[in-house]
């Protein structure tokens, strides 16, 4: 059973990253497109700065779950790379428990909050091209959960590792 909730989330979590990835190619184009109009006919886009700030924003929040799900973060591991296996766990199963868990809970419910209101207001950019910003809102708290979401499920790693007789050296 924990297994099945395991590979679930990890699975899932894969596939977003992997559709994620392709967010870099619009983010090329148009990064092409805008230097070429701003440096071939000095006519810059009003809207191509912006259009890149927020894809790179999609792609870097909606990458995080993958990167953890990848063991991808950075982490300082000097001293419990040398303990056991099962002491890892425990050190792993406290972290997520006092630290991660809690600041991603109220990081995603901040968002969520903060993605509501402004869908509800149908809140702009206050920029001259003032595209809507409530999907990106709504995108950054998605990112948020999924991040909370594969954190519960490396936790579970962490508890698999301790519950099993022998465990292999990695989570």
């Amino acid at each position: 059973m924990l297994s099945a909730v395991i590979k679930g989330i990890d699975a899932f979590i894969k596939k977003e990253g992997e559709i994620t990835s392709f967010v870099i190619y619009p983010l090329l184009i148009v990064v092409i497109y805008e230097v070429f109009m701003r440096y071939a006919f000095n006519s810059p886009t009003i809207w191509g700065f912006e259009f890149t700030a927020f894809a790179y924003g999609i792609h870097y929040m909606l990458g995080l779950s993958f990167m953890e799900n990848a063991d991808g973060h950075v982490k300082v591991d000097i001293l419990t790379g040398r303990f056991s296996p099962k002491t890892q766990a425990v050190i792993g199963i406290i972290s997520y428990v006092c630290i991660f868990g809690p600041v991603f809970l109220f990081m995603t419910w901040g968002a969520m909050k903060f993605a509501y209101t402004s869908t509800i207001s149908n809140e702009l950019n206050s920029t001259s091209w003032a595209p809507p910003i409530w999907p990106f809102k709504i995108i950054m708290a998605l990112s948020f959960l999924l991040l909370f979401v594969q954190g519960i499920s490396n936790m579970l790693k962490h508890v698999h590792t301790l519950i099993t007789p022998n465990p292999s050296g990695s989570r």
